[in-house]
């Protein structure tokens, strides 16, 4: 539990949509917002694309999504899915007899380009094996491959267009009496983005997957992903989201997380405040934080701990988290719990003796939860 207060100023107040299932998750209502990333492996190569489901999952993530560009993905995608952790959404793009594969082999979700799909046949189909298999849909508007047609009317990609592209899709499986599902209208352009993004939770009440897509590579695409994505959730608006980086799905996931715990929608793992360091500092304070953040990215309960480097703001940081370690002089610094002073320890002590007590307060806010249960 932190030590934080609940004031409304720090309040985000979300967006009302109605809520679908992917699978096990719940999206949207007052359901979390899920973070989700997508694989890079072959995958055809049902190991290689598990683990990295599962390593994914081990840091958080709440539904995988995975591409299958031909009918080797599909037939491999019936065991992914079997013994995946986590729901695997089906990603589908120009043909459409994948999409009827990817529910009969299990997927939790298809997500369909209205762009380039094919024509209304197509996405009936589509919907079709949808409700027979108890599938979701995702609805993937993408400024980079709008309908001909809108291109024409609008003359370029827009935030207009994009909003038109998701509510004729949306139309289309509402006329076939099918509403499991969600939407999102993407572009790596951050204003074109929200924008639409925007434009779409004025239009329609289903639940919203966020992304920046294509946003670059892990530092880049990471500050994209963080003013676009934090905008629209600092505006209630969002069930769901994915970072999208040219990096491992591991860290689109942990960066998911962190956007979501900066606003407090979500609370996995521990929030470690630190402070940049300068010449006051009484231990390294950059390699210290890189070895904890390492050592305890297992820990799934929230946990807030500050580290920092010297006495002008090391006790009222710690005041306000959960466990803290100040630097003072001489080697040794003040261990700070539930924001008051605990005990001296030294530099060298220091890493080892946080990770257990951050695993000790682990432990004990597990066997609480399970108590309760």
């Amino acid at each position: 539990m932190s030590l934080n207060p609940v004031r409304p100023w720090r309040n985000v107040y979300r967006r009302k949509s109605r809520q679908i299932m992917v699978g096990s998750v719940p999206v949207g209502g007052d359901a979390p917002i899920s973070v989700q990333t997508m694989t890079n492996t072959d995958s055809s190569d049902v190991r290689a694309t598990l683990d990295q489901i599962i390593r994914a999952h081990d840091v958080g993530a709440d539904i995988v999504r995975v591409s299958t560009p031909d009918q080797s993905s599909t037939q491999a995608l019936r065991e992914i899915c079997r013994e995946s952790p986590v729901p695997i959404v089906a990603d589908i793009h120009f043909h459409y007899k994948r999409a009827i594969e990817a529910a009969e082999a299990g997927a939790a979700c298809l997500r369909i380009n209205p762009g380039n799909i094919g024509d209304a046949s197509r996405v009936r189909e589509v919907v079709k094996a949808a409700k027979d298999h108890g599938c979701s849909i995702r609805i993937g508007v993408n400024a980079g491959s709008l309908e001909k047609h809108l291109l024409e009317k609008y003359g370029e990609p827009c935030p207009e267009a994009m909003v038109e592209s998701g509510l004729d899709h949306i139309k289309l499986l509402e006329d076939n009496d099918f509403h499991e599902f969600k939407i999102s209208v993407k572009a790596s352009d951050v204003f074109l983005a929200a924008a639409a993004y925007q434009g779409l939770a004025e239009a329609t009440d289903a639940p919203i997957h966020l992304g920046i897509t294509e946003a670059g590579g892990l530092v880049s695409g990471t500050v994209k992903s963080a003013i676009g994505l934090g905008n629209l959730l600092w505006m209630g608006i969002g069930d769901t989201l994915r970072v999208s980086l040219s990096a491992d799905p591991v860290e689109e996931v942990k960066v998911g997380f962190e956007i979501l715990k900066s606003l407090g929608l979500r609370t996995r793992g521990v929030q470690i405040i630190s402070c940049p360091s300068c010449a006051r500092q009484g231990f390294d304070v950059i390699k210290t934080v890189e070895i904890l953040e390492q050592r305890l990215e297992h820990i799934k309960q929230p946990m807030s701990l500050s580290i920092i480097g010297c006495v002008v703001n090391g006790p009222g940081e710690a005041l306000m988290t959960d466990l803290g370690f100040t630097g003072g002089g001489a080697g040794s610094g003040m261990i700070y719990m539930a924001g008051k002073q605990s005990h001296k320890l030294s530099n060298e002590q220091m890493v080892d003796e946080i990770v257990e007590l951050v695993e000790k307060r682990a432990a004990e806010l597990d066997a609480a939860q399970d108590a309760a249960e």
